[in-house]
C-alpha cells in the first residue's frame, strides 16, 4: 500500500501505511474485530482515491467481501470470513502465557513475538533434518544460532559474540545501549544474523532465562 493523502480516523490502517505492511500482512488475529477493520477502513480509503494498494490488495478486494458486513438471523456477521477454527485461539493462549494479556492488548513488537511463536509449532528440512523454524538455540560456531526460511529453502544463522563475555540482557541501560548502536530499529531481515541479535530478548526464556523482554536487546 502506498499512502497518498492523510488518512484521518483510520487507525488500523493508517498503521499499516507508516509500517508498510500490505493487507495480506494484516497483524491483528485472524478474526478479530480489529483484523476486520484493517480491510473495512482499507475499503473506504482505496474508493474515496486516499491510497493505492498493490495488485494482490487490490485483487483481495474486488474479488472477495472482506470487511464488509451482512445480517445472518438478525445478527451483524463479517463477510467472506471463515467460521473461526478452535486452533485460532492458540494466539491468546502464547499471548496470555508469556504476557498475561490477549494477543490484540499486546504491542507490535509483542505481537511479532507471538506470531513467530506460531512459526515455530511448524518445522522444516535442512540437510535432510527437521528442525524448528524461528526459534533461536544456543550452541553452534557463535552464542546462538537459529533456522529460518529463506525463500523455499532453509537457512541456519549463528549470531552473537565468540568472546564468552555474558550477554547483560537484565540490564535496560545495556540493552538501549546496545539497541542505539546496532541500529536495531532497522534491522529487519531475519535472514541476517543483527535481526537475531537486536531481538533474542524475545525469546530469553526459551534460552534459560527468567522472561523474556519487549523491544530490541
Amino acid at each position: 500500500m502506498i499512502k497518498i493523502k492523510d488518512i484521518i480516523g483510520l487507525p488500523t490502517l493508517e498503521w499499516h501505511l507508516n509500517n508498510k505492511r500490505t493487507l495480506s500482512e494484516n497483524v491483528y488475529r485472524y478474526s478479530s474485530e480489529s483484523f476486520i477493520q484493517l480491510f473495512t477502513e482499507a475499503r473506504q480509503a482505496w474508493r474515496d482515491g486516499k491510497i493505492q494498494l498493490s495488485e494482490f490488495d487490490e485483487q483481495l478486494l474486488e474479488d472477495t467481501d472482506i470487511g464488509l458486513y451482512g445480517v445472518y438471523e438478525s445478527e451483524k456477521v463479517p463477510l467472506d470470513l471463515p467460521m473461526v477454527d478452535e486452533q485460532m485461539d492458540i494466539y491468546d493462549d502464547i499471548a496470555n502465557s508469556e504476557f498475561g494479556m490477549d494477543y490484540d492488548q499486546l504491542g507490535s513488537n509483542e505481537q511479532e513475538w507471538v506470531r513467530d511463536e506460531i512459526d515455530n509449532l511448524s518445522e522444516a528440512e535442512y540437510r535432510g533434518k527437521d528442525v524448528p523454524l524461528n526459534k533461536p538455540k544456543r550452541g553452534g560456531s557463535k552464542k546462538f544460532y537459529v533456522y529460518v526460511k529463506n525463500g523455499d529453502k532453509v537457512k541456519k544463522v549463528s549470531f552473537g559474540g565468540t568472546t564468552g563475555l555474558n550477554v547483560k540482557i537484565d540490564e535496560p541501560g545495556a540493552r538501549a545501549s546496545f539497541a542505539a548502536r546496532h541500529n536495531c530499529d532497522k534491522k529487519k531481515d531475519k535472514t541476517k544474523p543483527g535481526y537475531w541479535s537486536c531481538n533474542i530478548g524475545r525469546y530469553w526464556k526459551s534460552l534459560g532465562g527468567s522472561k523474556n523482554f519487549s523491544g530490541y536487546w
